[in-house]
């Protein structure tokens, strides 16, 4: 068996032991104003219930700008990195996209509320050259029972 071989299989072990398993949670994160309408820009979705606060106030059943629900799942790279700087799988030098399995905008962040991820492993197979995973997502609001997000990514690991 090759080195890569090798670790491949150690990192398959590794992820197997953690099926099932809350395997990160970030801190509290704020979405502002500034960070909805600099996605705005990035997007080009201008869309006055993210980006007019008084129109929002007077017309939106919330009350006030929500964010984009693109933006919550993109927050997702920020809010998994964890805290600590360590990586979150131990010998994998690279990390891709691979996809998304399902997505679900379940509720609206408005405008500074707080965000939070909780990400559980869900599923774990060896692919050629690679470790795929599936990480079930939840985007979760503070002091609210329902998500605000809920995903499922799908990464390959690369040792």
């Amino acid at each position: 068996m090759t080195d890569d071989a090798q670790r491949r299989e150690a990192l398959l072990d590794w992820c197997r032991a953690r099926l099932g398993q809350v395997v990160h949670t970030s801190p509290w994160f704020t979405v502002t104003q500034e960070r909805i309408d600099r996605f705005a820009e990035a997007s080009g979705d201008y869309q006055w219930i993210h980006v007019d606060p008084a129109r929002a106030a007077a017309e939106s059943p919330w009350k006030s700008t929500i964010a984009h629900g693109y933006l919550t799942l993109s927050l997702y790279a920020l809010l998994r990195a964890p805290a600590d700087g360590t990586p979150p799988w131990p010998g994998v030098r690279t990390v891709i996209n691979y996809g998304l399995n399902r997505v679900r905008f379940t509720r609206a962040v408005r405008v500074n509320s707080r965000l939070r991820l909780n990400v559980t492993l869900g599923a774990v197979e060896a692919v050629p050259g690679a470790v795929q995973v599936v990480e079930a997502c939840v985007f979760e609001l503070d002091n609210d029972t329902v998500p605000a997000c809920v995903a499922e990514m799908v990464k390959r690991l690369y040792v």
